[in-house]
Parts: structure tokens; sequence; C-alpha cells
């Protein structure tokens, strides 16, 4: 079989993955909400908040309305939780003491309840201290004990009651291994206060922004918070590899969440009935280490598939990530169609035919600074045999038709699990902080193709601090690469070229044309889009306007017709009409099997952000990024590929 090589290029990029298993199925139709990482927004009521806003009304108004936007745009199922500091002395000397305790969780985090977190926001009255470093504790506190958790912080003045100093709150925390990220805004604020605000943020690898005034805050706030809440936990049902074929869980379709050693080999059993075609994918997500060297700075991940007595058969896929400490998501998939073959009795058909597989992943490429296991998601799929596969032809690629007016705001998700959902043809606004890498999702039926550019638009300051690699990747619904494209981002208006796929059809999985080959499967489509840190990595960079013009061509024309007998049919190819999967067995079936029922994927991805991350020219020079190929392949087993 051939092997393709992809060499990616990128100098500057984090990824926001963090990295505690959460276990969990979701379903394609209801992105995981419940994977977006608690956050406690800290409002500043102190007695300053009293003070007048410059488009009119006090502060505290301001505040408020900019809460119940960001309350409006907040998704459902997102944990938020609210306190306030400040509201229960006045600022006299002798309230001083009282006053410095003077912090109040109004709303524990937890899922949103839109209606009653309004209601703490409007029953709030300014009017004592500015206890920062206390108000940082106790939100800390509130928060959940294990897993990713963010506070968005917004004041209009710096700390009155210090100690504790609200830098030395947040990086005690970070010592003692608390994964916290700080976003704060500074509402109205001066040259003092903006410093210790954006030591906060930095000291916890989290954003500042400046809202000077009412109009600012309430267009900053729910964009802010947003960042937050775009951290990324790894999701699934519990399965425990084997470390052989024989006694490996069979795990059917689904999602699943595994834990993975350094130069660690992990076995997972699939039946594939006879001519169904299997996709698994597994994805270990990296987190963002300092000071390791480039010469070490190198994780790959294998996934080879056994067939009958666990025989080779010639099937491997690598994913290597060169930079894998700027934080990287990385994932190595695999589209199986042995068992559309036949078998002819010779000692050649032990990897074809239906029956059971084994798909061995192996953390082989191990870096300095990494954990000694991570966690590892499997995405497990299986589409029936087609009996009619529908129009043979490939049509010409979809066109972009570019919308006009200001665009509809969307908030993209830190991973697949959580896209923002653009939901037709036109014009999509959001706003990226430095080093973010969020996912969006187009649904294309049969018979329809996409086209899609993102515009970034202007930003203050030059150099250094300004400069930022670009990308964007659309990816299919199992999570597999179409294309790319990467620039450099100077803090100018910039346009990366239009991306487009050919109208979806079954078929096209065996066009001439390999750019087309990936678009083979009607469902959701999934648009990257990140902006990498800037050079000199002080966080402090300001958040990019992006806007997206996309555009879904063509009529929806009828799709494939499965064979019942090689897999559940009425769920569809990809499990997108059937309920989550349960937890896999622990203990392997006993005999293989020729054919299976009730089988199709459920098609909850994982975070790819970091696969497929940015080339970016800085200081003259472009850092070899990542490298992933497919090795060691038996032409008779390969399916077709979009590399």
């Amino acid at each position: 079989m051939t092997k393709s090589t992809q060499i990616m290029l990128a100098a500057l990029t984090v990824g926001l993955c963090l990295l505690v298993p959460v276990p969990g199925v979701l379903a394609q139709e209801s992105p995981g909400q419940a994977q977006l990482a608690p956050t406690m927004l800290v409002l500043d009521a102190s007695g300053s908040m009293t003070g007048a806003d410059p488009s009119g009304g006090t502060k505290m108004e301001a505040a408020k309305r900019a809460v119940h936007t960001l309350v409006d745009a907040t998704p459902a199922g997102a944990s938020v939780g609210l306190a306030a500091y400040g509201t229960s002395t006045g600022n006299s000397t002798a309230e001083r003491e009282q006053g410095c305790r003077d912090v109040t969780v109004l709303r524990e985090a937890g899922p949103i309840d839109k209606a009653a977190l309004g209601a703490a926001v409007d029953g709030l009255t300014p009017r004592g201290f500015t206890p920062i470093g206390r108000a940082l504790q106790v939100a800390a506190e509130s928060l959940p004990q294990e897993g990713p958790r963010s506070i968005v912080l917004v004041s209009d003045g710096e700390d009155t009651c210090a100690p504790p100093q609200p830098c030395e709150v947040v990086r005690t925390l970070a010592g003692q291994g608390v994964d916290l990220v700080v976003h704060t805004v500074g509402f109205g604020v001066d040259r003092v206060a903006r410093a210790q605000l954006s030591c906060v943020a930095q000291a916890t690898g989290g954003t500042y922004s400046d809202a000077p005034d009412a109009e600012t805050l309430q267009r900053v706030l729910p964009r802010v918070t947003a960042t937050a809440l775009r951290n990324y936990q790894p999701a699934g049902s519990p399965i425990t590899g084997s470390p052989g074929y024989d006694t490996a869980p069979v795990a059917l379709p689904g999602q699943y969440l595994d834990t993975i050693g350094q130069k660690e080999k992990r076995f997972y059993a699939v039946d594939v009935p006879q001519g169904a075609t299997a996709y698994v994918s597994a994805t270990v997500s990296y987190p963002p280490l300092r000071d390791v060297p480039r010469t070490d700075d190198n994780n790959a991940l294998h996934l080879d598939v056994h067939g009958i007595d666990g025989s080779d058969c010639l099937k491997s896929e690598v994913a290597q990530s060169l930079r894998s400490s700027d934080g990287e998501a990385l994932t190595v998939a695999s589209t199986w169609n042995g068992a559309t073959e036949v078998r002819n009795g010779s000692g050649d058909d032990r990897c074809q035919g239906g029956g059971r597989y084994y798909f061995a992943v192996e953390w082989h490429t191990v870096s300095v600074g990494v954990p000694e296991r991570m966690p590892i998601e499997l995405l497990v799929g299986v589409e029936p045999a087609a009996v009619d596969t529908g129009p043979v032809a490939v049509l010409p690629p979809a066109e972009l038709v570019a919308a006009t007016g200001p665009g509809t705001p969307v908030v993209g998700g830190g991973s697949f699990n959580v896209a923002g959902t653009l939901d037709a043809s036109g014009t999509y606004t959001d706003a990226l902080q430095r080093s973010e890498f969020v996912f969006y999702r187009v649904k294309l039926q049969w018979g329809q193709g996409l086209a899609y550019r993102v515009h970034f638009g202007e930003t203050p300051g030059s150099g250094l601090a300004n400069i930022s690699p670009l990308s964007t990747t659309l990816y299919t619904p199992f999570r597999e690469e179409i294309a790319s494209e990467r620039m450099v981002y100077t803090g100018k208006d910039f346009t990366l070229p239009t991306i487009s796929t050919a109208p979806v059809r079954y078929n096209n999985r065996a066009a001439d044309a390999t750019t087309v080959r990936t678009q083979s499967v009607a469902g959701w489509y999934y648009i990257a889009v990140q902006v990498g840190p800037v050079a000199d990595d002080t966080r402090s960079a300001a958040p990019v306007p992006v806007r997206l013009d996309v555009s879904v061509t063509g009529t929806a024309e009828p799709g494939p017709r499965y064979d019942p007998a090689s897999g559940d049919a009425a769920a569809g190819p990809f499990g997108e009409n059937r309920s989550p999967a349960p937890a896999a067995p622990q203990e392997p079936v006993a005999a293989p099997v020729d054919t299976a029922t009730h089988l199709a994927i459920s098609p909850v991805g994982w975070i790819a952000a970091g696969a497929v991350l940015v080339a970016a020219l800085v200081g003259g020079a472009f850092a070899l990024r990542r490298l992933r190929r497919a090795g060691s392949d038996s032409s008779d087993h390969q399916p077709p590929r979009g590399q």
C-alpha cells in the first residue's frame, strides 16, 4: 500500500487543552455543553461602581446590562456561577476589616439558570471595599475541585484590601496544581489597576481586556466569558484497553475514554460486519509546557489494524507533533474497509471479510516534561454496506457567495463536542483571544457542498506584540481533515483563501481526485479557526475580530441505502438518529462474528484543534510543527484517502 506524508509547518501556537477525564458520551445532534469549563463570574460591586459611566448612568447599571447580555449569549447547560464583592458594608475606615471579607457567592457554578442569574445581578447594590484577592480565593473554592476551571473578573479599580495580593493568590493556586485560568476585564481603570488585573490574567494564562465605557463592556464581557468556557475536557464512556489483542475489550460504535502511558500500546476490538466500513480514531491532548527544548519536543501516536488471531493487516497510521509543548491535541485516525472484501479460504484472508478486528494505539514517541499517563479518547464507528450507493458523478465544488450585512454573532466552541452551530449560508462574527483554537459546525445533506472563508479584523498595536499565526481547517463528520489555510497576522485586516468541498455523495470516496474523497458522508462538517500566541508571549495582545462567510450550496438529494444485514441502517451510518452508546464491556466476547447488528457510529468528536496547526513566519524563520503519514499499508486493504 502506498504511504502518504503530510508535513506541516508552524511557529507559535498554544492550545487551551486542559486534561482531566470526564466520563460521558454525547449525541451528535446535541453538542456536549456539559464539557464547557465551570466558570465563576466575579463582579465588582464596591462603592466606586456608583460612579458615572461616560455613556450615561452609573458603572453598576452598565455592568448589570453587560451581565444580562452575557447570560443571554451563554449556551444552555454551561456551568456558570456569580460572586460579588463590596455589597454588605460601606467603605468607611471603621468598616474596613469587615468590608475586606465581604465576598458573596450569589450563584454556585452549576448548569446555568438564566432567570436566577439575571435576578441575582439585578439585586446588587454597590457600597463597600474592593477585596480582589479574597474574591479570587472564594471564587476558586466555589468551583469544582478537579478539572479545568475559569474565573472572569470585572473590576473598576485595584484591590483596596491587600494582602492577599491578587497575583499572589493565583500564583499560590497554580503552585497547588489547580487547573484555573483567570480572565480579567478592567472597567474604566487607571494604570495601576490595569497592571494589577493584567498580572492576575498573565499569571494563569488568561487574558486582560480594557472596557473604557458601558458600550465596550457590553461587547467585551460575553466574549471573554465565552473564552473562559471554551476549555476542553476529554470525554467518553470508560474503557480499558489491553496490552494484547486476545484480551481487548469490545468497543461498540461510540466515544470512549481511556488512559495511555509513555511507550505503551493499547488494544481495542471492533466487530465489523461483512461489507461495512470501520472508523477508529484516537486523540491525546498534550498540556502546554514551558522551556522545553525543541529537540525534545516530539510526540507520536501509532494506530495499527490487526485481524484474525491478531494478524498484522499491514495498515498503519502515524500522527506526530514536533511542537507538542505549545499545547497539542494529537489525533491519529484509520478508515478500515477490509470487511468489504470476501474471504477466499487462503491464508491471506485473515484481514478480509466481516469479523472482529483489533485496533492498537501506541504512544510511540515521547517528549520531555509530559505526564507519565495521559487521557486518550477513542472514537469508533461502523458504516453499513450500501446496497444502492446513489449518484456516481462528482459535482463541481461549492462556490462562495459573499453575504452582506453586519453578520450574526456566534460563539465558537473549544472542541468538536461544543462547536458553535452555523445554521445556514450567511455571515457570522466572533472574537478570538490569542492562543485560541475554536470550532464551528455546518450541516451538509447529501448533494450539498460547503464554501467558506475567514476574515480577521484589525487590532491596535504593532511589532512582536501583535504578530500571530492564523489558520483555518475544515473537517469531515468523522474528524478527518479536508483542507487548511494558514498565514501570519500582523494586526491588519486579513482574509484567508476560500475553502470548498464538493457536494457530498457516497461515491466521492472512490473519486479519481483525492481532494474530494473525504466528502463522502453527510452530516456535520467542522470549521476550526485559530489565532496563535504573539511572538513575545505576553498574552496582552488584543482579541481578534473574526468574520466567517459561509455558503451551503446544492439541493439535498437522496443518499445511499444501507444493507440492514451489515448494520443498523435506521440509526444512520454515523449514529445521528440513535441515543448515545453505552459503556463498552470490559471483557472480550469469546467468538469473533461475521456480522453484527445495531452498529452505528456516534460521531462525538474530540478536540483536533492542534492537529493541523498553522505555519507562521516570525523573525524570518518557519518552525517544523507536525508530521502525519500512513505507513506499512496493504494495497488490498487501504481505503480511499483524501491525502
